[in-house]
C-alpha cells in the first residue's frame, strides 16, 4: 500500500513539473540574431532602446510615416524576432499610421528572460517611452497585438490610456489554449495565465478582433468567446487562411478592415 502511494504522489509530481514546464519554457521560442530590417524592404526606420521598470533594455523600431495622426504600437508572438515581421508592417504601412514594433525580453537584442510578468512589464515600457519620450499622446496610439501579442495588448489596455486596441489571432486565456494542446490532462491542473476573457471587460475605447476561421492554432471559437466578452464599441472580422499567413492570404480584407477601423476614430 505505501508503495502505491508512493508512486501516485511521484506520478503526481512528476506531472505538475511537466506542467510548470509547458507553462514556462514551452510556451517561448525566441532568436536572438536579427536577420532581417526594415531596410530590407526600403522601409526606413529608428532602431530604439529603451528601459524596462525592473532596469532592462529592450529593442524596437520605430517606423514613422509623414502626417501620421496615429501610432500603432505592436506587439508580436511567442516566437523568432521583430526580424521575421518585415510582412507585417508592409501590409500595416497603408494605414497612413506610425509603427512601434518591439522586441520582448529575451527576444532579439533584448535584454532578460522572458516570463508572463516580464511581457507586461515591457509593454508598459514600450507606452511608456512613446508617451514620455516620444511625446505622443495616449489618444493617438492604438494597440496592437497577434497571437500571444494580444494577451499583451489586452493587458496594456485594461490599465493604460489608449485610442483603441486591435487583435490578431487571439485567444480567451492561456488555460484554454492549454486544454487544446494537452487534451489529456485536466483543466483545473493549468494555472489562470494569459487571462485576456477577465480583462477584456474593463476595455471601454473601440475593439477590433481578426481572426481566421482557417486558423490552425487558436481555434476561432476562444476568439469568438473573447469578443462575446467584450464591452462596446467593438468590431469583428473575419478573414481566410493559416495562424501565421491569414493576413496575407486575405491581404485585401484585412487591411480594408483595419483601414475603415481606424477612419472611425
Amino acid at each position: 500500500m505505501a508503495r502505491i502511494i508512493y508512486l501516485i504522489l511521484l506520478g503526481s509530481a512528476l506531472l505538475m513539473l511537466y506542467i510548470k514546464y509547458i507553462e514556462s519554457k514551452a510556451v517561448f521560442f525566441p532568436q536572438k540574431q536579427i536577420e532581417f530590417f526594415p531596410s530590407d524592404a526600403n522601409l526606413a526606420f529608428e532602431d530604439v532602446l529603451f528601459n524596462t521598470p525592473d532596469g532592462l533594455k529592450l529593442n524596437g523600431w520605430f517606423i514613422a510615416q509623414p502626417g501620421a495622426s496615429y501610432t500603432l504600437l505592436l506587439f508580436h508572438g511567442n516566437a523568432g524576432n521583430i526580424g521575421h515581421r518585415l510582412d507585417k508592417l508592409l501590409a500595416l504601412r497603408p494605414t497612413g499610421a506610425n509603427i512601434f514594433i518591439i522586441d520582448y525580453r529575451g527576444f532579439g537584442k533584448s535584454e532578460g528572460r522572458i516570463s508572463e510578468k516580464g511581457l507586461y512589464l515591457d509593454a508598459q515600457a514600450a507606452y511608456d517611452y512613446l508617451v514620455e519620450i516620444r511625446k505622443i499622446p495616449p489618444a493617438q496610439i492604438i494597440l496592437y497585438g497577434e497571437s500571444l501579442g494580444t494577451a499583451v495588448a489586452i493587458d496594456l489596455a485594461a490599465k493604460a490610456g489608449v485610442r483603441a486596441i486591435i487583435v490578431e489571432g487571439a485567444f480567451s486565456k492561456g488555460r484554454d489554449m492549454a486544454c487544446r494542446m494537452y487534451p489529456f490532462i485536466p483543466s483545473f491542473l493549468f494555472s489562470d495565465s494569459y487571462n485576456s476573457l477577465k480583462k477584456i471587460a474593463r476595455i471601454d475605447v473601440p475593439k477590433l478582433f481578426i481572426h481566421s476561421r482557417d486558423d490552425e492554432i487558436v481555434p476561432f471559437k476562444l476568439a469568438r468567446k473573447l469578443y462575446e466578452a467584450s464591452r462596446q464599441p467593438k468590431e469583428f472580422a473575419e478573414i481566410s487562411g493559416g495562424h501565421n499567413s491569414a493576413f496575407m492570404d486575405s491581404k485585401e480584407q484585412y487591411i480594408s478592415a483595419i483601414d475603415a477601423f481606424i477612419k472611425k476614430l
